[in-house]
């Protein structure tokens, strides 16, 4: 005796039909992503920001790491908005804690120069440690500097924050 039920072939066609039909929308979903990202990418490239703006901000909000690094670049260096720093750390943050190795570089030398947060030496070193373990390269010679800096007890601390945010997977740190 079979335990499962048996069905007919008009149904599994019609299932997969419609597993089909439903595949082809979700690659349709992602090209049409890579070329929103893209586009943007083209315009940012042209100095367009305005249409690398339209782009990237839909796939920020989504939560797309790479559109959020490049919104914060966009609001740290002034192109096509007005230049805000804690906007820019807002978006380097949300990239950030999704793993992008150069948006934790990039909070490193915002938190080490005090541009759209508090300077505070221990989250720098925090955010260039993390950094640099994920292989960010200039991430390692940033916090090599800052070093320079910090007492021994600020540069214990920040390992341990580094090695808190590790374990929280980047998120609230």
């Amino acid at each position: 005796m079979l335990w499962f039920k048996r069905v007919s072939k008009a149904v599994i066609l019609s299932t997969m039909k419609k597993l089909t039909l439903a595949l082809l929308l979700i690659f349709s979903c992602a090209t049409a992503w890579a070329a929103d990202f893209a586009k943007g990418l083209a315009a940012a490239k042209a100095g367009d920001y305005t249409t690398a703006l339209a782009e990237w901000k839909p796939l920020a909000e989504q939560g797309d790491a790479n559109a959020q690094y490049n919104l914060g670049a966009m609001h740290g260096n002034g192109d096509g908005v007005l230049k805000d720093d804690k906007e820019a750390v807002k978006w380097f943050r949300l990239a950030a804690e999704q793993g992008d190795v150069d948006a934790q570089s990039k909070l490193g030398f915002r938190y080490g120069t005090g541009q759209g947060v508090i300077q505070d030496n221990v989250y720098a070193h925090m955010w260039f440690n993390i950094a640099a373990s994920n292989g960010q390269k200039l991430a390692k010679s940033n916090k090599d500097i800052l070093v320079e800096r910090m007492t021994p007890q600020d540069i214990s601390k920040a390992q341990d924050l580094a090695r808190e945010c590790v374990k929280k997977n980047y998120k609230d740190c």
